[in-house]
């Protein structure tokens, strides 16, 4: 699917770009923390088993890249021994939100120090945000941070060799806002030492194909975690929902139980080379701790109570726009 396509499905959602552009990761959680953003928590386990993976087969520590890495989310849950309800409710806490920018990155890189650190593992966030990046980097929540975007151009020289040492290519929602554009630059600079495995949590409006196509060329089999999906968050409004569900439907899935309850939803796609799936198939790779089921009481969702009417309205709206023109 092309980038066009992806922004056509992309206008259903709500804009999150105000918040990446802040100088702190503030209102990026208050906004998100509205609407129940939940996939770093449901993601950091699989992540970690499969770091554990990865880590024993090298004496090296294990290099992440985290694609659309914002302001370190997923870098600090792998880096450090603490979970998401405690950056959301740091960020959130009303003694944090008078005081500046510089004072809260003062306090956070004293905060991240005092937790236990995942010292065989280093992360890069890469993202086009260069405020998120930097703040990211500035704080501790990730070793590198490296603002560009690789749908439009190659890394350069010195960036390059950064790539070099990536191990695991991982990613939380970015898929949809990137393509195998982004996927086929990296593998030029990835690939050099040994086979780069990649993790991506897609929500259900996007297919994977392209991606794993362009990754299949670089030696990797992609698997599906199936009978498996993972909350991303709640729909902002009921058009939002209803743009969801007549997405999805219109790839043949059926949203009963997932889009139509008012929730995106993810599926897992993990690629790595054939000789690893096979040794060691990604339902064994992995156990699913929390998936569809929240891990915490999610606040009231009132949209999941339009499921039927907003999966008729979608329905409608499928089909007056499938319509032929008739020629003048």
């Amino acid at each position: 699917m092309t980038m066009a396509a992806f922004r056509n499905i992309n206008e259903g959602k709500v804009n999150f770009d105000e918040f990446y552009a802040k100088d702190d990761p503030r209102d990026y959680f208050k906004f998100l923390g509205r609407l129940d953003y939940i996939i770093p928590h449901l993601a950091q386990p699989i992540f970690d088993q499969i770091i554990r993976a990865r880590a024993a087969q090298q004496d090296d520590p294990v290099t992440v890249l985290d694609l659309g890495s914002s302001y370190g989310v997923n870098g600090a849950l792998m880096k450090y021994a603490l979970d998401y309800d405690a950056l959301r409710l740091r960020y959130t806490a009303p003694a944090f939100q008078s005081m500046s920018s510089d004072k809260l990155l003062e306090l956070d890189r004293h905060f991240y120090r005092a937790w236990p650190k995942h010292e065989h593992l280093r992360v890069i966030g890469l993202d086009i945000s260069d405020k998120a990046v930097r703040y990211a980097q500035a704080c501790g929540a990730v070793d590198v941070g490296l603002a560009m975007d690789l749908e439009t151009c190659d890394p350069r020289p010195q960036e390059e060799a950064i790539f070099e040492d990536v191990d695991l290519i991982v990613s939380t929602g970015c898929v949809g806002y990137i393509s195998s554009k982004t996927f086929e630059r990296l593998a030029r600079v990835t690939t050099r030492r040994r086979p780069t495995w990649v993790v991506s949590f897609v929500i259900r409006l996007f297919p994977f194909d392209d991606i794993a196509e362009t990754l299949a060329r670089q030696g990797l089999v992609t698997e599906k975690l199936e009978g498996t999906t993972f909350v991303q968050r709640r729909f902002a409004s009921i058009e939002e929902m209803e743009a969801a569900i007549r997405t999805v439907e219109g790839r043949g899935l059926d949203t009963r139980g997932h889009e139509a309850e008012g929730l995106y939803h993810a599926e897992l796609y993990v690629s790595r080379p054939a000789e690893e799936v096979e040794r060691n198939p990604l339902n064994k790779l992995v156990t699913v701790v929390s998936g569809a089921n929240k891990p915490w009481t999610v606040g009231t969702n009132v949209l999941a109570t339009f499921g039927d009417a907003a999966r008729r309205r979608a329905r409608r709206k499928h089909l007056t726009l499938a319509q032929p023109t008739k020629a003048s």
